[in-house]
């Protein structure tokens, strides 16, 4: 039996449709719904409407955080493309997130930046200007 969604996870996909587009957004979700989904329902009510709709931080500075960190696990290569894509369509420049990505070089070790580095150029040739 489906249930009604609450406010938070309405508000929580609003957002994440406007950070990944509607397609890109419910197919992230698509991906878990039948494996898990109160893992789906978490992400959206949780992680989305409840820290990244945070004030305190604009949503572009948050994605450079999510890159960096992505950058530095080394191994989150879907979330690292999904958020470098959200970051340009949010305004920032192919420069500042290969610069957030290459500030992660002491952190992360050359070859997680330099994976990095490629994965953003994957999506900076799909990315239409």
């Amino acid at each position: 039996m489906k249930y009604a969604k609450s406010d938070t996870y309405q508000k929580g996909l609003a957002l994440l449709n406007h950070l990944h587009g509607e397609e890109a957004g419910q197919q992230l979700l698509d991906n878990l719904q039948d494996v898990c989904p109160d893992f789906v329902d978490m992400t959206v009510e949780w992680a989305i409407q409840g820290i990244m709709a945070r004030p305190g931080l604009d949503l572009l500075t948050r994605k450079y955080l999510l890159i960096a960190s992505c950058t530095t696990l080394g191994h989150a290569v879907p979330q690292l493309k999904a958020h470098i894509a959200s970051a340009l369509k949010l305004g920032a420049t192919k420069q500042q997130i290969v610069e957030v990505i290459l500030q992660m070089t002491f952190y992360a070790v050359g070859a997680a930046v330099s994976n990095s580095l490629a994965h953003a150029k994957e999506v900076f040739e799909n990315h239409k200007q």
